[in-house]
């Protein structure tokens, strides 16, 4: 892996939250880290054409990046699942959107290795389902789509520790 490509959720762009810190491991590892910034908000994130969007933004990324990135993408930005699966990417997915059926759809024809990191408590989440799609899954009791969990912040900033020792796993898995 000589290159990380980081595809942010809806909410916050590709240096926030878990972002600024899962693509540090792949850059501690010799990655050059290429952060995407949406060109424009998405109308309706619930709607397939989603899909084609966020293709339409990583596909110029990912022709201008040499040999074979690592996809580290959240929440949103898991609708390039398909791009991954297609090019034969590994990828890191944050909070999958797994109740959309693109998205699985997606992640089910991935050929290269997938690690999914989801919580209990995010509507979005669907640990069945992820742990059908991936032998690599990282499940949090109570974690929100955040990946906060509820009581001292302390206990969240654990979870972000989780996250990263479990990526860190990944990442020595892949070579």
């Amino acid at each position: 892996m000589d290159d990380a490509v980081v595809i942010p959720g809806g909410a916050f762009g590709p240096g926030a939250g878990m972002l600024m810190y899962a693509p540090l491991v792949a850059e501690r590892r010799g990655a050059i880290v290429h952060r995407h910034h949406w060109s424009e908000q998405p109308e309706d994130v619930l709607d397939p054409t989603i899909e084609a969007w966020v293709r339409g933004e990583i596909d110029p990324l990912l022709d201008a990046v040499s040999g074979r990135p690592l996809l580290i993408g959240k929440s949103l930005g898991t609708n390039a699942a398909s791009v991954a699966a297609e090019r034969g990417l590994p990828a890191i997915w944050l909070t999958p959107l797994l109740t959309l059926p693109w998205v699985v759809d997606a992640i089910s024809r991935a050929t290269a290795p997938v690690l999914l990191i989801g919580g209990t408590a995010d509507k979005w989440w669907d640990g069945p389902v992820a742990r059908r799609l991936s032998t690599h899954v990282l499940e949090v009791a109570g974690a929100d789509h955040g990946m906060l969990v509820s009581g001292p912040a302390i206990d969240s900033i654990s979870v972000l520790g989780q996250v990263i020792t479990t990526i860190e796993n990944f990442l020595e898995l892949l070579g």
